[in-house]
C-alpha cells in the first residue's frame, strides 16, 4: 500500500483572507461614511461593532498562519518512523521565505532548503494537496538510488542496521520492517526498509534548477519523488520542526511521548 503522507489541511488562508477583507471593508465604510451620517447619540450598529472588533483578530491570525507557524495533521506513514500517522506537526512558514497568502508568491527570500529537512509542500500533481517529505536532492544534485541505498553526488548515504519494527498504516494493517540509521551528511535519521520488496526500484537522476527531490523515510511504503518527480521551489510551504500532538487511532489514545518531539 503506497502512502503519500498527504497532510490534511483545510483552506484556512483563503477563508481568513476573505474574513479580513470583508470585516475590513465594513469597518472602513462605517468609519469613513456611515459614522458621519449617524446621530451622535445613536449607538454603533452591531454589524459595525463586530467588524471593528474582529478585523484585527482575523488579521493577526492570518499573519501568524501565513508568515510564522501553523499546525498540520499527517494521516499516513510514509515518513515513519520520523513522523507517524496521526501526528500533528508544526511548520515554520518563513523558513524558506515569506509568501503572500493564497497567491503563494514569495516576497522575501530567507534561506533555501537543506538536505535532510522535513519539508511541507504543494504536491506537483495537485496544488490543492499538501505533502510532507524529506529533502534528499538539491538543485544540480546527482541522485542514485540502487539496492535501497542512496548515493548523492557520488557519496553513499551509509545505513546502519537498528533492529526490527512494525509499520502500521493507521488502519490496523501492520507489516514487519527493518530499521536502519541513514547518514545524510549533517542529518542522521532512521528509515524503514522492507526486505525483498521493491528490490527493482532504481533511479539515476539529476535534480533540475529551482527544484528539489523528496523521499519518505518509510522507503518501501512511500509515494514520493521516485514516482512523481521533482518539487518546484514555488511549491514549498515551510519546514516541519516539531510534533505538538499525536493521536494513535488504533488505540484511541494520545501518544504522550511524541508531544514536543523535535523532527530531524
Amino acid at each position: 500500500m503506497d502512502m503519500s503522507n498527504l497532510v490534511i489541511a483545510f483552506d484556512v488562508p483563503s477563508v481568513l483572507t476573505a474574513l479580513v477583507f470583508i470585516s475590513g471593508i465594513i469597518a472602513l465604510l462605517d468609519i469613513l461614511v456611515f459614522s458621519k451620517k449617524r446621530p451622535k447619540d445613536k449607538k454603533i450598529p452591531l454589524w459595525s461593532e463586530y467588524a471593528r472588533s474582529f478585523f484585527p483578530i482575523f488579521l493577526l491570525v492570518l499573519c501568524i498562519r501565513s508568515f510564522l507557524i501553523q499546525p498540520y495533521r499527517v494521516p499516513t506513514g510514509s515518513l515513519a518512523p520520523t513522523v507517524l500517522p496521526g501526528d500533528f506537526i508544526v511548520v515554520n512558514q518563513y523558513a524558506y521565505g515569506l509568501r503572500l497568502p493564497v497567491l503563494n508568491a514569495k516576497v522575501l527570500n530567507i534561506r533555501e532548503p537543506k538536505r535532510g529537512d522535513i519539508a511541507l509542500f504543494r504536491y506537483p500533481g495537485d496544488l490543492n494537496k499538501l505533502y510532507v517529505k524529506r529533502v534528499i536532492g538539491l538543485p544540480g544534485d546527482h541522485i542514485v538510488y540502487r539496492n535501497k541505498t542512496l548515493s548523492i553526488n557520488g557519496d553513499v548515504a551509509w545505513q546502519t542496521p537498528f533492529g526490527m519494527a512494525l509499520d502500521t498504516d493507521g488502519n490496523g494493517f501492520v507489516t514487519p520492517v527493518q530499521v536502519k540509521i541513514e547518514n545524510l551528511g549533517k542529518v542522521v535519521h532512521k528509515i524503514f526498509v522492507k526486505s525483498g520488496y521493491k528490490e527493482w526500484e532504481n533511479i539515476d537522476i539529476v535534480v533540475p534548477p529551482a527544484s528539489y527531490f523528496m523521499m519518505g523515510d518509510n522507503r518501501d511504503n512511500s509515494e514520493d519523488g521516485r514516482s512523481w518527480g521533482f518539487v518546484p521551489e514555488a511549491n514549498l510551504v515551510g519546514k516541519a520542526f516539531a510534533t505538538w500532538m499525536s493521536w494513535d487511532s488504533e488505540k484511541n489514545s494520545v501518544r504522550w511521548k511524541r508531544i514536543g518531539k523535535s523532527l530531524y
